[in-house]
């Protein structure tokens, strides 16, 4: 292998920046940090996108969304749980993988992603982390075998955004680590 590093895109959160699901992606970046990747962080600010039309010319930011998807190794996804599944917002981010679709990696071929489905209940927790393992496979991506649905009910976190539920911590960080070793060990990297 190269000796670079492997690089984790990270995309997710809500509309609003700081949310929870943005908070918890960014504890997931640095968890992958500790584990010997670069990380690129896309929340609310550059996923605001108009909506994702295939014949219509990419704006500036979802340029910058479709080359970092390119240029990423590995991806952790970190979505709010909306009624049960995965935000119109992440999903419309979701969506600009189609402008890989005639790359040599179309999509998310070749890349561990991690899911990360943030909700005020296990319900929409669960129904979320369904959805945006639905959406990887879709995207020709592995999902890592740890996905990390959360409730933020219990597993607040505080002023400073640590997380209050020590299992909570433990699973990102499998999950993130897992992102990289698969980053580590996909059959793109050069030899």
């Amino acid at each position: 292998m190269t000796n670079s590093s492997p690089r984790i895109l990270g995309i997710g959160g809500g509309t609003r920046p700081g949310s929870s699901a943005e908070r918890y992606l960014q504890l997931a970046l640095s968890a992958a940090e500790k584990a010997g990747a670069t990380t690129t962080f896309l929340g609310a600010h550059s996923l605001r996108l108009p909506l994702y039309e295939p014949s219509a010319a990419a704006d500036g930011a979802a340029q910058q969304l479709v080359e970092e998807l390119r240029r990423a190794d590995g991806i952790i996804i970190a979505s709010p749980g909306y009624h049960g599944t995965v935000s119109g917002f992440m999903k419309n981010a979701l969506d600009y993988a189609e402008e890989t679709r005639s790359d040599k990696r179309p999509y998310f071929s070749e890349r561990a992603v991690g899911c990360m489905a943030v909700a005020g209940g296990w319900q929409a927790a669960v129904g979320t982390m369904a959805s945006l393992r639905e959406i990887v496979h879709a995207l020709r991506g592995w999902p890592t075998p740890m996905g990390v649905a959360i409730n933020i009910a219990e597993a607040p976190l505080d002023s400073e955004g640590t997380c209050q539920s020590i299992s909570v911590v433990q699973q990102i960080q499998l999950m993130a680590s897992q992102v990289v070793e698969f980053a580590n060990l996909s059959t793109h990297r050069q030899l």
